[in-house]
């Protein structure tokens, strides 16, 4: 089909339904047919996959009579525990959340910075857990410190004036993520991007450290310490891996003003 000519009005078209980055599938389709594979195991062999690819805390502590994998367990378990779900209230809303945060971060990112991000925030919440827990014997499991530290990274442009709560500041706002981004020290001075880590940290402390997540039914235990570390190497970390330029004004809801700094980053 030829080129519209000059000046041609092009006809218009629906947006896809179901427009979900291919990156962001992956790991979805990944993470739920490795969970529908373990629930099919016997129940040995789940045990089995438990002890070589959850997180233990006390592994780090030496080797443990009765828990495998070794040295080599103690580097993957940092990545592989976060395709562990502890069932499917847990990887539904895990999935849910990742669609929701992973989406807009993977169409920044591309592919592959997407991946390396996602997993170095899922590393970097085991290893707060870790730190806070040195001697516990409970196995992690589940995506939510990687997905976490998804969130951290969008705080860093949601608030921008095209960004999706951009009318927050007085901006347009979207459905979409903006073609900027807010550096650090400004997105720590906003006070939208202080209110919403501070809800988002208050909201894991009270479902992970108090009575409410048992008045609310939740039986398995929150590691909301991992979530945390997620959540801030995603909020520290994201300008390491985003190929966009920052806001030449400062930040947020400041974005339509001046030209842009420096040149385009490496797609």
């Amino acid at each position: 089909m030829d080129d519209p000519r000059p000046g041609e009005v092009q006809p218009f078209r629906e947006p896809p339904a179901f427009n979900v980055p291919g990156a962001v599938l992956a790991l979805l389709v990944a993470i739920v047919g490795l969970h529908l594979l373990i629930e099919w195991l016997p129940a040995a062999a789940q045990r089995d996959v438990l002890f070589f690819f959850a997180l233990f805390p006390l592994r780090y502590e030496g080797v443990v009579e009765g828990l495998p994998g070794g040295l080599g367990a103690a580097l993957w378990t940092p990545i592989t525990y976060t395709f562990l779900h502890g069932g499917w209230t847990h990887l539904i809303v895990n999935s849910v959340w990742l669609l929701a945060f992973g989406s807009p971060i993977a169409r920044r990112f591309g592919a592959l910075r997407f991946f390396l991000f996602y997993f170095l925030c899922g590393a970097a919440g085991a290893f707060l857990h870790v730190t806070i827990y040195p001697a516990s014997p409970m196995p992690v499991v589940g995506a939510s410190a990687a997905i976490s530290g998804l969130m951290g990274g969008a705080a860093r442009f949601v608030f921008l004036g095209d960004g999706p709560l951009g009318a927050l500041g007085g901006g347009q706002g979207s459905g979409g993520a903006p073609r900027r981004s807010a550096g650090i020290l400004a997105s720590l001075t906003d006070r939208r991007t202080l209110i919403f880590v501070g809800v988002w940290i208050g909201l894991n402390y009270l479902f992970g450290a108090t009575a409410l997540s048992g008045a609310l039914g939740v039986t398995a235990q929150v590691a909301w310490e991992a979530h945390l570390g997620g959540f801030l190497a995603g909020l520290l970390l994201f300008g390491l891996f985003d190929p966009i330029r920052y806001s030449p004004s400062g930040g947020p809801g400041n974005v339509d003003y001046g030209e842009w700094l420096g040149k385009d980053r490496e797609k």
